[in-house]
């Protein structure tokens, strides 16, 4: 990939995909401002290529104010501001859920329930998007991130406590069903995507995911295997959410590992260090 550097902007850097996209943009030689929560001499300044890494995930539904402010009333401030060659916004793959469609691209038409409390998530989210790809003078894109994880002390969601949880004990009793199914992609391979996203000067929406889905049941396995025990405490299976196309950000330059070459390869680096 020929990456292109320069001036790169992260709102949101402190979070967990910023964190690490600000790393691998400062050791590429990309000059990054990373505003703290609040600044708003961030609208006054020349801002290069925006990465809108800022939102809410778990605890949305308990903060729905909060939730739309991160998702909306940021990024229109931003746009209104305008000082900016590219900005890319962090969206999710979580719009998908409950269409009715087994796979879907990019260019699927999206259906909410607007009468359900826990969609402001989704629909806060799609209104970002629409800011986005409609009121930046052809600048924008949007990139639909699956479910990340890795195995940092902080990294955020259920296979991440998963696997951090391997380190310390060979005996997990997991808060889940094995039937549960999701499209998990590595840290790494998102900000792999979003530098993509930059390098190519990429507009539109693009799928950030593995294009698979795969159930707890599997990757306890891959544990079973290595000589971990798994237990799950719920019996639950529910419908599978839609997978995900990722023609496009395979046409980036981009081709995530599978999860579970990710998680056989992790396990065996933890018996190494036993």
């Amino acid at each position: 990939m020929n990456l292109v550097t320069g001036l790169a902007t992260i709102v949101g850097a402190n979070g967990f995909i910023g964190r690490r996209l600000q790393a691998r943009l400062e050791l590429a030689g990309w000059d990054v401002f990373a505003p703290a929560k609040g600044d708003i001499s961030l609208f006054g300044r020349d801002m290069g290529v925006v990465f809108y890494c800022a939102g809410l995930t778990a605890d949305y539904d308990r903060r729905p104010f909060d939730t739309v402010e991160a998702h909306v009333s940021l990024v229109s401030s931003l746009v209104r501001a305008g000082r900016f060659e590219q900005l890319i916004y962090l969206s999710s793959t979580r719009l998908y859920d409950g269409q009715a469609a087994s796979l879907l691209d990019e260019t699927a038409p999206l259906l909410f329930d607007v009468a359900d409390p826990r969609r402001i998530y989704d629909l806060s989210k799609a209104l970002g998007e629409n800011i986005t790809l409609t009121r930046t003078d052809g600048r924008g894109a949007v990139a639909r991130v699956s479910n990340v994880f890795d195995w940092s002390p902080e990294a955020p969601g259920f296979l991440s406590q998963w696997l951090i949880e391997a380190a310390r004990t060979h005996d997990l009793e997991l808060q889940s069903s094995p039937h549960i199914a999701r499209d998990y992609i590595h840290l790494d391979d998102v900000v792999s995507g979003l530098i993509a996203m930059a390098d190519r000067a990429a507009s539109g929406i693009v799928n950030v995911a593995s294009g698979e889905r795969v159930a707890n049941g599997e990757i306890a396995n891959l544990f079973l295997e290595a000589g971990w025990r798994v237990g799950f405490s719920l019996d639950v299976s529910p419908p599978p959410p839609p997978r995900v196309a990722i023609e496009r950000l395979r046409g980036l330059g981009v081709s995530p590992m599978t999860v579970k070459d990710i998680v056989r390869r992790y396990l065996e680096g933890l018996r190494r260090e036993a």
